[in-house]
């Protein structure tokens, strides 16, 4: 498991800084101020500022206006300087992602495929076979970050203004690129998901982590029938609504209606619009019946079978962990080093004999673990000796006392259990009758005993 696990914990360290480089190119270097709107806003105000002065000072104010816009011009020639460093590192951190990160996927993917599809080990939905590695969550999800990369790729806006870049390197705000800002930021935001949930198979490390995400893997079908049954309320509530005779804003048409329902079950409506419904009773009538129905009693409902489905499966989560654990080791295991394996063998010393007490040296093969002595109390020394040459082509040695070993004990153990049973049942019968009647039985078992051994004697 040691070798396996480190050889797990060097490819998630590598995914583990590739995820890093792109949380910079997307989430953080896009945010710092010192970018191309920064130099625009101080170019255009150190513009304007200067023009306004021109327009509104004489001939005398030209020398003074010229001079307040000249820190306001260094300002932007700085922000300039800025913004192309901030420019070459997120264009170096998007290359990154796209040859190490997105080529390597693509490289395990074709492999994958191929493997499955040459061993025959595929899964059939319908008409359509697929591989079986995308039958587990981590294949469809990695699959999926690949399709979302591929598509961020495509839409790159730095490609996009390679030809018309207005004179700045690697710019993404031209007129192309503005175009493709948004459709990328969302393949962007759906691969950063798809990382994270690739990130979460590191909970193998702790068994108790491990059991917390098998839990919630197993309780998050109860939350798709709450969500179920709540988009089921709220399409009623909206039409029905929808239907009546009123002029409240907010629910003005099915869709309207559908986005206030949802706010409502969340929480999120705002407590000024409540107030506007004292104008239309009807409708505050709705809403309450509602509120009853979702946020009262479905979200009780959901509590109630989330602590059901927890009580169930939580004796197992313990269990499900550790073959979790032994799963990822069994799969881990091919991709290790001939020399790796190699050393941990040796580090084991399985060629050395155990001792199986102070003194007492037993056989080569095995691992020692210690323990307290109350954890598995034994009573009967289970490992047996024999004296002589310890050679293999010698005879096994006879058992001394006749040739009588376990089995035989536990034969006659069981022979006199079944004695003890016989006379606990025959005592139980004679107790149910009568004093007299038991006297009676006595006697004519004495008799019947004393006759039998009358004529055994004959």
């Amino acid at each position: 498991g040691r070798v396996a696990i480190r050889s797990f914990m060097y490819g998630k360290a590598w995914f583990l800084f590739t995820l890093i480089i792109f949380v910079l190119s997307q989430s953080v270097l896009n945010h710092i101020e010192t970018g191309d709107h920064g130099a625009e806003s101080a170019t255009s105000t150190a513009t304007s500022s200067a023009a306004h002065r021109l327009r509104s000072s004489n001939a005398t104010n030209t020398t003074d206006a010229a001079t307040a816009a000249a820190p306001s011009a260094a300002t932007a020639g700085t922000a300039v300087v800025g913004q192309v460093e901030l420019r070459i590192a997120i264009f170096v951190c998007r290359t990154f992602i796209y040859i190490f990160s997105m080529g390597s996927w693509i490289f395990f993917h074709a492999k994958s495929i191929a493997r499955d599809v040459r061993n025959n080990r595929v899964s059939r939905i319908g008409r359509c076979a697929i591989p079986d590695y995308l039958c587990f969550w981590q294949g469809w999800s990695s699959l999926l970050l690949v399709m979302f990369l591929v598509t961020m790729l495509c839409l790159e806006p730095i490609l996009q203004c390679l030809q018309t870049n207005e004179g700045l390197i690697f710019n993404e705000r031209c007129a192309e690129g503005e175009h493709m800002l948004f459709p990328y930021s969302v393949a962007s935001t759906a691969a950063m998901l798809m990382y994270f949930l690739l990130l979460s198979d590191l909970s193998v490390f702790s068994t108790r982590v491990s059991a917390f995400a098998l839990m919630c893997s197993r309780v998050v079908s109860e939350v798709g029938l709450f969500l179920l049954g709540l988009a089921y309320f709220v399409l009623t509530f909206a039409c029905a609504i929808s239907a009546l005779e009123q002029k409240d804003p907010d629910f003005a048409g099915i869709p309207i209606a559908t986005v206030q329902l949802y706010k409502i079950a969340l929480g999120m409506f705002a407590g000024t619009h409540y107030d506007t419904l004292e104008e239309f009773p009807i409708v505050m009538l709705a809403i309450i019946l509602y509120i009853v129905v979702t946020v009262i009693f479905m979200l009780n409902l959901l509590i109630a079978q989330l602590n059901c489905a927890y009580q169930a499966t939580n004796l197992d989560m313990l269990g499900y962990a550790r073959l979790n654990r032994g799963k990822i080791v069994v799969e881990v295991m091919p991709t290790v080093a001939k020399w790796r394996w190699q050393r941990f063998l040796a580090s084991l010393r399985l060629d050395e004999r155990c001792e199986f007490g102070e003194g007492d040296v037993g056989l080569s093969g095995g691992i020692q673990v210690w323990e307290p002595a109350s954890a598995n109390i034994t009573t009967v020394d289970m490992i047996q000796r024999f004296g002589g040459s310890t050679s293999p082509g010698a005879q096994w040695p006879e058992q001394e006392g006749g040739g009588e070993d376990e089995v035989d004990r536990f034969d006659r153990m069981e022979r006199l259990i079944e004695k003890v049973m016989k006379r606990m049942s025959s005592s139980k019968a004679g107790g149910k009758g009568s004093k007299l009647g038991s006297s009676m039985g006595n006697s004519a078992g004495s008799e019947a005993t004393g006759s039998g051994d009358l004529s055994g004697s004959a």
